[in-house]
């Protein structure tokens, strides 16, 4: 019984080493992309099991006390806005063929924009989607996941709903047949908005942003009304489908709508008949007329509710006015728990350059920005050119960046041994983007720095891409330069913008970028010439006047206290963290 007790004893114990041995061996072929395999079974054959040292080859750790490979490292350099590197294709494999190395993966998540993309289209059709990533600094904003997961919910519905499917061309055919003989009550499969445009491309950005919030809001499937002045602008946002509404769609005239406008002034008389129309017309480019007065009211959601198809014509951003909304709080901030970030992440979601306007920003960035140490964007905009002496607005660039260090001071005498040779060969190059309808200001500043000695010892390169010298509406090519200079305005290190532009709150939101905010010199007395903006969220200059019950809002912002006043518009209003 006792030799029987021992031999039972030491089955025991040798089947506990074999799975002990089992599960290492598990363990070390699942690592062996990394190499450990090989290394387990050196130990195995050394009769080594315990205290096996395992060193990952090429790994370290950095000063954040993060883990990288020294060898993918080296290969990338870290530079993610170098333009040499042009594909995450280019990046090697590690030894393993079946399993994708952790730096792989984390740099397909880097590409995807940690999940706020999908992977699937093709590379070909939006070459920016593959690439802009090496462009752009890592943005600190990392979209939650269930933004991520109401994005790709979003896209699912466009598929299903979007056009040229059974559903679309089903639903569309319903509400264009009740527009034409007055019919109310019809059931559509899908609920849409058509985005309308009005004002200049950053207007119409930032307003697509907003809108696109609210079809997310409100389970509607959006498309937007893209005329050939945006051809070759922007890239497909949803895989496998489009946004555009259809050449042939009747719903390109909005005449004989009704308006939301009407609609609400009936329902506070009590006038509104049960039967709803199929589409209405919101205008919220505005709220100093009645038609927004309610947009932001749970009575108005819920009568839009049951309408099939909204257009909505918007210059502004009203995101903010969705957190007055009662109804969409909850859901906001679960989407964006940061609320500073909105448009950081639905910009960068929905405006990938297309293919002509991407090869325009390579072929700059290229040619000028690759051999910056820093780049400085000055973004310049003069809305009264009769009334603003262009001198005025040119002292007030000067002494906004020289006092806030963001440009050197140039040495009294000029420099005649600063050869152009000598100059290539600085190592310390500040390279200036100026955007301006107004050629003048880039060649001031390449006058003022040209073959000169600075006091910090940079040399100071300055590029103004155009100078249109006026804006045209609704014309591609100066859409086209107008967008490719928002997204180069994005890349910069440093950025300057004028107050109240929606073409600066388009760069600073792409490029996550906390913006100097300049002032016109006209009527600025009691402003300074410049500032540092506190949020990269764009302002809402038009936010609701009066609270549901129709009551004056007398302060907005203590009266809501995620919302504060902009800088540059303090009429307007932002998002603020610090929900209580």
């Amino acid at each position: 019984m006792v030799a029987y007790s021992r031999r039972l004893k030491m089955s025991f114990i040798v089947s506990l080493m074999a799975l002990h041995i089992v599960i290492m061996v598990t363990i070390m072929h699942q690592s062996s992309s990394f190499g450990l395999f090989e290394w387990f079974s050196q130990g195995m054959a050394m009769g080594g099991m315990t205290h096996v040292n395992v060193k990952e080859p090429n790994v370290t750790t950095n000063e954040f006390g993060l883990r990288q490979n020294v060898a993918l490292d080296n290969f990338v350099g870290r530079h993610k806005g170098d333009a040499k590197f042009k594909s995450s294709k280019s990046i090697p494999l590690t030894n393993s063929t079946s399993t994708p190395s952790k730096e792989i993966n984390d740099d397909e998540k880097y590409k995807l924009l940690d999940g706020l993309l999908v992977s699937g289209f093709d590379e070909a059709s939006c070459i920016s989607r593959s690439q802009s990533h090496f462009y752009h600094k890592p943005s600190p904003h990392k979209p939650s996941q269930y933004l991520i997961s109401k994005l790709r919910k979003y896209e699912e519905l466009h598929r299903r709903c979007g056009p040229n499917t059974r559903a679309y061309n089903k639903d569309m055919k319903i509400i264009a047949n009740s527009k034409q003989n007055g019919t109310h009550c019809a059931a559509t499969t899908c609920k849409y908005i058509i985005w309308v445009p009005v004002n200049g491309l950053g207007n119409q950005i930032i307003s697509i942003a907003s809108s696109f919030l609210y079809a997310l809001l409100t389970d509607r499937v959006m498309l937007v009304q893209f005329r050939k002045d945006k051809e070759g602008l922007f890239c497909e946002p949803f895989l496998n489908s489009t946004w555009l509404l259809p050449k042939d769609s009747p719903f390109w005239n909005t005449e004989n709508v009704q308006r939301y406008q009407s609609t609400i002034e009936m329902e506070m008389n009590n006038t509104l008949n049960e039967d709803l129309p199929l589409a209405m017309f919101a205008d919220l480019s505005f709220s100093y007329t009645f038609e927004e007065r309610f947009f932001h009211c749970d009575h108005s959601q819920f009568l839009l509710g049951k309408i099939p198809l909204l257009f909505l014509k918007s210059s502004t951003y009203f995101v903010p006015s969705f957190f007055l909304t009662p109804i969409f709080e909850k859901e906001l901030r679960k989407m964006f728990p940061d609320i500073t970030s909105i448009f950081h992440h639905l910009g960068r979601y929905l405006f990938r350059p297309a293919n002509e306007a991407w090869e325009r920003i390579t072929n700059f960035y290229q040619q000028y920005l690759t051999k910056a140490n820093e780049r400085v964007g000055l973004q310049i905009r003069v809305y009264d050119p009769n009334s603003t002496p262009h001198q005025d607005v040119m002292n007030h660039i000067l002494n906004c960046t020289l006092e806030n260090n963001l440009l050197p001071r140039v040495l009294g005498t000029k420099n005649t041994s600063l050869s152009t040779s000598s100059r290539k060969n600085k190592t310390n190059t500040k390279v200036v983007i100026v955007a301006s309808l107004y050629p003048q200001y880039g060649n001031n500043l390449n006058t003022m720095y040209q073959n000169k000695s600075t006091v910090t010892g940079e040399v100071i390169e300055v590029y103004q891409p155009s100078g249109e010298g006026k804006q045209k509406f609704g014309d591609n090519k100066h859409n086209m330069k107008a967008w490719v200079e928002m997204y180069l305005l994005s890349l910069c290190d440093v950025l300057v913008t004028t107050s109240q532009s929606t073409f600066g709150y388009v760069a600073k939101g792409l490029g996550n970028s906390r913006p100097w905010i300049l002032y016109n010199p006209v009527n600025n007395q009691t402003k300074e010439i410049c500032e540092r903006e506190f949020i990269v969220e764009p302002c809402h200059k038009y936010p609701p006047l009066h609270y549901c019950n129709g009551t004056t809002i007398e302060d907005i912002s203590s009266s809501f206290h995620n919302i504060r006043h902009c800088k540059d518009f303090p009429f307007g209003v932002k998002l603020v963290n610090g929900f209580v």
